[in-house]
């Protein structure tokens, strides 16, 4: 994976680009290369390796079925994690964080399944007996429902882990899962503290090519580990028959071939001199 990572690509995409020298966070110190015309500077390298490093993490929880949320209500990454979370098949937010989404996901689900609920009312034609009010305020409900959680309808248990873009913003998105010791993955910027997540990758959360560059790297590693998940559960299936004729084998008697004994020469008695006297 490291290979595949250029931080020449990273450079053209601005990812090494901080925030102002005044607004940031003494923690990032690490990732910060230098200060040039007042802006602190990310090091792509330790972006590369820390890419690499959430790369191989995300794969793995992919790979054991646990889905990854992603967070991202900022206007210039909302369309970009929208469409990379949608490809890798995974839920995403970013719309308003919905409060107690993690922390009181029971309540989350029930309106969900509301949603679900109305769908169904459209399909048996329970929906056209209402009134023509009620039907307007069933579809505001739909609708508002689908913008804010439509997006997690395939969510049915807590995420394996949160993909957070700016930490800053999403804040209580990251609390929440804090308090279930859930996994962060996230973009962090200079003006950020990198201790509240899991895995930093340090990059420029502001810029939309930053974020797409990022987020391609990370959708395709989740989708890599979802294929080599698909891949073992194809192989139990191929190799079903091969088992079960060998099953079958060794199930099968072994038979087990008897000769006749072979008739014994019987050799006439040898009548010696002594014996013939003793008869006379």
């Amino acid at each position: 994976m490291a290979n595949n990572i250029e931080v020449k690509e990273l450079l053209d995409a601005g990812v090494h680009f901080g925030h102002l020298t005044r607004r940031w966070d003494p923690n990032m110190a690490p990732y910060i290369y230098m200060e040039r015309n007042g802006i602190h500077i990310i090091n792509l390298y330790k972006t590369a390796a820390k890419i690499e490093e959430s790369s191989e993490a995300l794969k793995k929880i992919a790979a054991s079925g646990r889905k990854i949320l992603f967070v991202a209500t900022k206007k210039q990454a909302k369309e970009i994690v929208a469409e990379k979370a949608s490809k890798a098949n995974q839920p995403y937010i970013t719309e308003r964080w919905p409060g107690g989404m993690l922390t009181n996901f029971v309540t989350i689900r029930k309106a969900v399944k509301k949603m679900a609920a109305i769908d169904r009312m459209k399909k048996d034609g329970t929906f056209n007996t209402l009134s023509k009010k009620e039907r307007l305020q069933v579809d505001r409900l739909r609708a508002k429902l689908e913008k804010n959680l439509g997006s997690i309808s395939d969510m049915t248990r807590l995420p394996g882990a949160l993909f957070v873009v700016d930490i800053t913003r999403e804040h209580i998105a990251v609390k929440e899962a804090q308090k279930l010791n859930i996994p962060i993955f996230a973009m962090v910027d200079t003006n950020s503290d990198p201790r509240q997540v899991d895995y930093l990758i340090p990059a420029n959360d502001d810029a939309s090519k930053s974020i797409d560059k990022v987020m391609t790297y990370v959708s395709d590693a989740i989708i890599e580990g979802l294929s080599e998940r698909k891949a073992s559960k194809d192989a139990p299936k191929k190799d079903a028959p091969a088992k079960a004729e060998a099953k079958a084998t060794e199930a099968k008697p072994a038979e087990v071939k008897v000769e006749a004994p072979a008739v014994a020469e019987v050799e006439a008695p040898v009548v010696t001199e002594d014996a013939k006297q003793e008869e006379e």
